[in-house]
């Protein structure tokens, strides 16, 4: 009897050694939550830098420069780099020649300011297109009447303010011969004239003939405008034409020497420069 017991006592306490064992080996789900875990420390992204709009005002973009006036070089007709600071400028002008050869396809239109009957008379029977008084003034202003030159009498010159921003270049001037008492002839110079009139400071820009026009007769044009551009030399000048290009609207545009055309100096016109 007491051997029986001793090996249920031992048998028992293997059991329970085997379940004791097998517990502990094994960890339940409950104490796996409850078990602290450690994590290794993971690398922070690097924050991506957003520009500051109001940064970015404090530093001005720097825009390239542009200069529109410059002579744009292409070809054998490109021209030495000039320095602005001694490159000399010429007041704007207009003019008006009579070239031997013209080339106009219909006369250009002249509308005479004049308020003395005699005068509206002369101008009507030597071809003006147009004659009035101050009752031109508004329909000029509304588009009503339009001309490629306008020349009055002296007294009407005062009474014409108000058309000099619609006229700009055109208002009557004593300078450019388009005020005067002689209106037949001021008529017959702007009706047959040929107008240049110098551009961007530098550059004299100007038709003088047509491509089925004998070369002689081109040329015979040419000199007329450059000889009358020369007249307008300030005194200070040297030389006042320094570079000659022409050109058709089809072709390439061509050098060619411009100092044949210019007028011969003698001591009167020296005298007369002074």
């Amino acid at each position: 009897m007491a051997a029986g017991r001793w090996w249920r006592v031992l048998t028992g306490c293997h059991i329970y050694t085997l379940m004791r064992d097998q517990s502990m080996s094994g960890i339940s789900p409950l104490l796996k939550k409850e078990l602290p875990i450690r994590h290794f420390a993971a690398l922070k992204a690097a924050k991506k830098v957003q520009n500051d709009p109001k940064k970015e005002n404090l530093n001005p973009k720097i825009e390239k420069k542009t200069n529109s006036n410059r002579h744009k070089a292409r070809g054998l007709t490109a021209m030495e780099p000039i320095d602005d600071v001694y490159q000399k400028k010429v007041d704007p002008f207009v003019r008006v020649v009579q070239l031997p050869y013209s080339f106009m396809t219909k006369p250009n239109s002249v509308v005479v300011f004049t308020e003395n009957p005699e005068e509206v008379t002369v101008a009507q029977q030597h071809g003006a297109d147009v004659v009035g008084g101050m009752e031109l003034v508004q329909k000029i202003l509304d588009e009503e009447v339009q001309g490629d030159f306008y020349v009055s009498a002296p007294d009407m010159v005062s009474k014409l303010v108000p058309l000099k921003n619609k006229l700009r270049k055109k208002f009557p001037k004593s300078k450019r011969g388009s005020v005067g008492h002689n209106i037949p002839e001021m008529i017959k110079v702007f009706k047959t004239g040929h107008e240049y009139q110098v551009e961007r400071d530098c550059y004299v820009l100007s038709k003088v003939g047509t491509l089925d026009m004998p070369k002689e007769h081109i040329a015979a044009n040419v000199a007329t405008i450059i000889k009358d551009v020369c007249t307008q030399r300030p005194v200070s000048f040297g030389p006042f034409v320094k570079r000659a290009i022409i050109c058709s609207a089809t072709s390439e545009s061509l050098l060619f020497k411009a100092e044949p055309f210019f007028p011969q100096l003698t001591e009167d016109n020296e005298e007369e420069n002074k």
